[in-house]
């Protein structure tokens, strides 16, 4: 009888090792995530016109959607899209105005993955790319406007590198809850003209990008 337990428990082993990928080489993921950015930014000074001050982009909260070609079991290929809204604050010598300005982001990103365990129900995976940052619609503020009259506001564009890691679990054959956790390198040179008096800054933000949310298997 114990013989017997062996052998049947032996049996449902195999079983479950040999159960096939959750995805197999060819298949799409679709993932849709609410994400959270957390900039953790470092800035130059505003200069020539502000020694002492420094720049601070607040945190965003928005959906994000992706997608990821599966070459293999192991290995995945994801396309990020997503746009966030972010302000730009003064600090320092610049924190009387607390609002510098506003604008839109646009960061297309493309990750390699390695997926660990693709036989499981909790599947881990890291990921590694690149990212290009597009910085739209900035606008200066209206409490840097009252401070120093009408400005014109450029951020310039930023190529930087990727960090990824998270993990897919299962709740059905065919829709998982994904987390995901990321961080891009990106920076960028802040332009201000004030009736032709120009201030620049360079401002590292590099934010973490903290993501939840289900995925689809098409």
């Amino acid at each position: 009888m114990r013989t017997h337990k062996i052998l049947a428990l032996a049996a449902v082993s195999a079983a479950i090792v040999a159960s096939p990928a959750y995805a197999e080489k060819g298949d799409v993921l679709v993932r849709v995530r609410a994400i959270v950015v957390s900039p953790t930014e470092r800035s130059s000074a505003v200069t020539p016109g502000f020694p002492g001050s420094k720049l601070g982009v607040s945190d965003a909260v928005m959906p994000e959607i992706d997608f990821t070609y599966m070459a293999t079991k192991h290995i995945g290929a994801e396309l990020i899209l997503a746009t966030t809204e972010h302000k730009i604050e003064g600090r320092g010598t610049l924190s009387g105005v607390p609002k510098i300005a506003k604008t839109w982001v646009l960061p297309p990103t493309l990750t390699l993955q390695y997926h660990f365990l693709p036989d499981t129900k909790i599947r881990p995976y890291v990921g590694a790319g690149v990212n290009y940052t597009i910085f739209y619609a900035s606008k200066a503020d209206s409490d840097l406007v009252r401070a120093v009259g009408p400005t014109n506001v450029h951020l310039s564009n930023s190529f930087g590198y990727v960090l990824q890691a998270g993990t897919d679990i299962d709740i059905t054959k065919k829709v998982f809850l994904n987390l995901d956790i990321k961080y891009v390198g990106l920076k960028t040179n802040a332009r201000l003209n004030t009736g032709g008096a120009i201030n620049t800054a360079r401002v590292d933000i590099d934010p973490l990008i903290f993501g939840i949310g289900l995925g689809f298997k098409l």
